[in-house]
């Protein structure tokens, strides 16, 4: 798990100053023209990720999870987009079991100029099915995932929650249902934002294992319902 960026674990104000005047200059001859600068902004991307890596692998399995698998490509898929720009104005990387494609709830990081910076981890675009897993989740044990969520600790750190709801009820349950708020969301996505201050400080790849750490029990909650629960058999 280890790389030559091991002892740069932290972003600098030049990555920044790339990445901003990128979204002024967002075509592929100023980008080829700066690649240097970006191949510096990533070497940092690395270097954290891998301090995240190693901190987050004493509460969470991430045997063979490598550096490369959790970063994501600054390139955009354009092919079915209005808009053509050919690149992202962030950096990003997901952690998880086997890296960004683990196929479960993972802790997501994005690193952008405008203290527009954040760690989100949750419920986003679920199916069909593990929207009816969480919903019956509420339904019959909600308790679990109120003490989780609306622990002080917790509220503290991630006050932003995003995603869809319904503005009507689901199928299957009464709009005067006690929990019907929590039975409406189609999503439930929980946010903290770091300013370009945080984000510049030596510490910040451990302030990210500490706001994983803190929303860890949520995405355990979800990855059970989702993918780790086995179903009751059915008895005639």
């Amino acid at each position: 798990m280890t790389t030559k960026n091991s002892s740069k674990a932290t972003f600098t104000k030049p990555t920044f100053t790339f990445l901003t005047e990128l979204v002024d200059n967002n075509h592929r001859e100023w980008f080829h023209a700066n690649r240097s600068r970006y191949d510096a902004a990533k070497a940092e991307l690395c270097g954290v990720v891998e301090r995240v890596l190693t901190g987050m692998s004493a509460f969470e399995p991430l045997a063979n999870t490598a550096v490369r698998d959790c970063i994501f490509r600054i390139n955009r898929d354009i092919r079915f987009s209005k808009d053509k720009a050919p690149y992202k104005s962030n950096l990003a990387f997901a952690i998880g079991p086997g890296g960004r494609h683990s196929g479960r709830i993972d802790y997501y990081v994005q690193i952008q100029p405008g203290n527009k910076s954040f760690l989100g981890a949750g419920m986003w675009q679920p199916t069909p099915a593990n929207l009816a897993k969480f919903r019956q989740e509420v339904d019959y044990n909600v308790q679990e995932l109120k003490d989780i969520i609306e622990a002080d600790q917790f509220r503290a750190y991630f006050p932003e929650v995003s995603g869809e709801s319904m503005k009507t009820t689901p199928k299957g349950y009464s709009a005067d249902h006690p929990e019907i708020d929590l039975l409406r969301r189609k999503e439930l996505f929980f946010i903290h934002r770091y300013t370009d201050k945080e984000v510049i400080k030596v510490n910040f790849a451990d302030e990210v294992i500490r706001g994983c750490q803190l929303i860890k029990p949520y995405c355990d909650l979800l990855n059970y319902l989702f993918f780790d629960e086995k179903e009751e058999p059915v008895t005639l």
